[in-house]
Protein backbone atom coordinates (compact mmCIF):
# COMPACT_ATOMS: atom_id res chain seq x y z
CA UNK A 1 0.00 0.00 0.00
CA UNK A 2 2.85 2.38 0.88
CA UNK A 3 4.63 1.62 -2.39
CA UNK A 4 1.42 2.25 -4.36
CA UNK A 5 0.90 5.55 -2.53
CA UNK A 6 4.52 6.58 -3.15
CA UNK A 7 4.10 5.71 -6.87
CA UNK A 8 0.94 7.80 -7.03
CA UNK A 9 2.77 10.71 -5.37
CA UNK A 10 5.61 10.37 -7.93
CA UNK A 11 3.10 10.30 -10.83
CA UNK A 12 1.36 13.41 -9.52
CA UNK A 13 4.70 15.23 -9.14
CA UNK A 14 5.66 14.31 -12.73
CA UNK A 15 2.25 15.52 -13.94
CA UNK A 16 2.75 18.82 -12.08
CA UNK A 17 6.22 19.29 -13.61
CA UNK A 18 4.81 18.65 -17.13
CA UNK A 19 1.95 21.13 -16.51
CA UNK A 20 4.39 23.77 -15.21
CA UNK A 21 6.64 23.31 -18.27
CA UNK A 22 3.67 23.57 -20.65
CA UNK A 23 2.46 26.68 -18.80
CA UNK A 24 5.91 28.32 -19.11
CA UNK A 25 6.04 27.47 -22.84
CA UNK A 26 2.57 28.94 -23.42
CA UNK A 27 3.46 32.11 -21.48
CA UNK A 28 6.61 32.49 -23.58
CA UNK A 29 4.61 31.96 -26.77
CA UNK A 30 2.05 34.54 -25.65
CA UNK A 31 4.84 37.01 -24.84
CA UNK A 32 6.30 36.54 -28.34
CA UNK A 33 2.88 36.98 -29.95
CA UNK A 34 2.17 40.04 -27.81
CA UNK A 35 5.49 41.56 -28.91
CA UNK A 36 4.63 40.82 -32.54
CA UNK A 37 1.27 42.51 -32.02
CA UNK A 38 2.94 45.58 -30.49
CA UNK A 39 5.44 45.66 -33.35
CA UNK A 40 2.67 45.43 -35.96
CA UNK A 41 0.61 48.08 -34.15
CA UNK A 42 3.61 50.39 -34.14
CA UNK A 43 4.20 49.64 -37.81
CA UNK A 44 0.54 50.47 -38.54
CA UNK A 45 0.79 53.70 -36.58
CA UNK A 46 3.93 54.72 -38.46
CA UNK A 47 2.30 53.81 -41.75
CA UNK A 48 -0.84 55.86 -40.93
CA UNK A 49 1.28 58.90 -40.01
CA UNK A 50 3.18 58.57 -43.28
CA UNK A 51 -0.13 58.12 -45.15
CA UNK A 52 -1.50 61.38 -43.69
CA UNK A 53 1.57 63.25 -45.04
CA UNK A 54 1.37 61.58 -48.44
CA UNK A 55 -2.36 60.90 -48.68
CA UNK A 56 -2.74 61.67 -52.38
CA UNK A 57 0.37 59.83 -53.46
CA UNK A 58 -0.15 56.80 -51.28
CA UNK A 59 -3.90 55.93 -51.50
CA UNK A 60 -3.07 52.53 -52.86
CA UNK A 61 -0.54 51.98 -50.09
CA UNK A 62 -3.14 53.01 -47.48
CA UNK A 63 -5.64 50.57 -48.98
CA UNK A 64 -3.07 47.81 -48.77
CA UNK A 65 -2.23 48.78 -45.22
CA UNK A 66 -5.91 48.75 -44.28
CA UNK A 67 -6.15 45.22 -45.67
CA UNK A 68 -3.08 44.28 -43.67
CA UNK A 69 -4.62 45.93 -40.62
CA UNK A 70 -7.74 43.84 -41.09
CA UNK A 71 -5.62 40.70 -41.15
CA UNK A 72 -3.77 41.85 -38.04
CA UNK A 73 -7.05 42.54 -36.26
CA UNK A 74 -8.22 39.06 -37.18
CA UNK A 75 -4.91 37.71 -35.93
CA UNK A 76 -5.27 39.78 -32.76
CA UNK A 77 -8.81 38.50 -32.23
CA UNK A 78 -7.52 34.97 -32.70
CA UNK A 79 -4.71 35.66 -30.26
CA UNK A 80 -7.15 37.08 -27.73
CA UNK A 81 -9.33 33.99 -28.15
CA UNK A 82 -6.24 31.83 -27.68
CA UNK A 83 -5.31 33.88 -24.61
CA UNK A 84 -8.77 33.38 -23.15
CA UNK A 85 -8.54 29.66 -23.79
CA UNK A 86 -5.10 29.58 -22.17
CA UNK A 87 -6.41 31.47 -19.16
CA UNK A 88 -9.26 28.99 -18.80
CA UNK A 89 -6.80 26.13 -19.20
CA UNK A 90 -4.51 27.71 -16.61
CA UNK A 91 -7.45 28.05 -14.19
CA UNK A 92 -8.33 24.39 -14.80
CA UNK A 93 -4.70 23.37 -14.22
CA UNK A 94 -4.62 25.39 -11.01
CA UNK A 95 -7.76 23.60 -9.86
CA UNK A 96 -6.24 20.23 -10.76
CA UNK A 97 -2.98 21.21 -9.04
CA UNK A 98 -4.89 22.21 -5.92
CA UNK A 99 -6.69 18.85 -5.96
CA UNK A 100 -3.40 17.04 -6.55
CA UNK A 101 -1.73 18.98 -3.73
CA UNK A 102 -4.57 17.97 -1.40
CA UNK A 103 -4.20 14.32 -2.48
CA UNK A 104 -0.43 14.51 -1.95
CA UNK A 105 -1.00 15.99 1.51
CA UNK A 106 -3.48 13.20 2.33
CA UNK A 107 -1.04 10.58 1.07
CA UNK A 108 1.75 12.12 3.13
CA UNK A 109 -0.53 12.05 6.18
CA UNK A 110 -1.39 8.39 5.49
CA UNK A 111 2.31 7.63 5.07
CA UNK A 112 3.14 9.32 8.38
CA UNK A 113 0.36 7.37 10.12
CA UNK A 114 1.58 4.12 8.57
CA UNK A 115 5.12 4.86 9.75
CA UNK A 116 3.79 5.57 13.25
CA UNK A 117 1.87 2.29 13.21
CA UNK A 118 5.00 0.46 12.05
CA UNK A 119 6.91 2.07 14.91
CA UNK A 120 4.24 0.93 17.39
CA UNK A 121 4.19 -2.57 15.87
CA UNK A 122 7.99 -2.77 16.11
CA UNK A 123 7.75 -1.76 19.76
CA UNK A 124 5.07 -4.42 20.35
CA UNK A 125 7.24 -6.96 18.49
CA UNK A 126 10.17 -6.07 20.72
CA UNK A 127 8.03 -6.52 23.84
CA UNK A 128 6.70 -9.84 22.54
CA UNK A 129 10.22 -11.00 21.69
CA UNK A 130 11.28 -10.20 25.25
CA UNK A 131 8.28 -12.10 26.62
CA UNK A 132 9.05 -15.06 24.33
CA UNK A 133 12.65 -15.08 25.59
CA UNK A 134 11.41 -15.10 29.20
CA UNK A 135 8.92 -17.88 28.43
CA UNK A 136 11.61 -19.89 26.68
CA UNK A 137 13.82 -19.51 29.73
CA UNK A 138 10.92 -20.63 31.94
CA UNK A 139 10.23 -23.55 29.59
CA UNK A 140 13.88 -24.53 29.69
CA UNK A 141 13.73 -24.44 33.51
CA UNK A 142 10.55 -26.52 33.46
CA UNK A 143 12.24 -29.04 31.15
CA UNK A 144 15.07 -29.33 33.66
CA UNK A 145 12.52 -29.78 36.46
CA UNK A 146 10.71 -32.51 34.47
CA UNK A 147 14.01 -34.34 33.80
CA UNK A 148 14.90 -34.15 37.51
CA UNK A 149 11.41 -35.36 38.49
CA UNK A 150 11.71 -38.30 36.05
CA UNK A 151 15.05 -39.24 37.57
CA UNK A 152 13.54 -39.05 41.07
CA UNK A 153 10.54 -41.12 39.92
CA UNK A 154 12.90 -43.68 38.39
CA UNK A 155 14.85 -43.85 41.64
CA UNK A 156 11.62 -44.22 43.65
CA UNK A 157 10.41 -46.97 41.33
CA UNK A 158 13.75 -48.73 41.77
CA UNK A 159 13.48 -48.34 45.58
CA UNK A 160 9.88 -49.59 45.43
CA UNK A 161 10.94 -52.71 43.50
CA UNK A 162 13.76 -53.32 45.95
CA UNK A 163 11.33 -52.82 48.82
CA UNK A 164 8.87 -55.35 47.30
CA UNK A 165 11.77 -57.75 46.84
CA UNK A 166 12.87 -57.31 50.47
CA UNK A 167 9.28 -57.65 51.66
CA UNK A 168 8.96 -60.93 49.75
CA UNK A 169 12.26 -62.13 51.25
CA UNK A 170 11.09 -61.12 54.74
CA UNK A 171 7.78 -62.93 54.21
CA UNK A 172 9.72 -66.02 53.13
CA UNK A 173 11.96 -65.74 56.18
CA UNK A 174 8.92 -65.33 58.45
CA UNK A 175 7.39 -68.51 56.94
CA UNK A 176 10.62 -70.37 57.46
CA UNK A 177 10.86 -69.08 61.05
CA UNK A 178 7.24 -70.06 61.70
CA UNK A 179 7.90 -73.49 60.23
CA UNK A 180 11.02 -73.80 62.41
CA UNK A 181 9.11 -72.57 65.38
CA UNK A 182 6.39 -75.10 64.74
CA UNK A 183 9.00 -77.86 64.41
Amino acid sequence: RLIGQQQEVNNLIQKKIAVDEENARLKNEFSNLDQKFKDKSQELKDTEECAQNKEEQNRLVIKNLEEENKGLNTCCADLLNDLEKLRKQEAQWKTEKSGNDARIKNLETDLAEAREQMKELRSICGDLSSQVAVKQEELSQKDCDVIRARKELQEMQNLYRQNIKHTAQQAELIKQLQALNTD
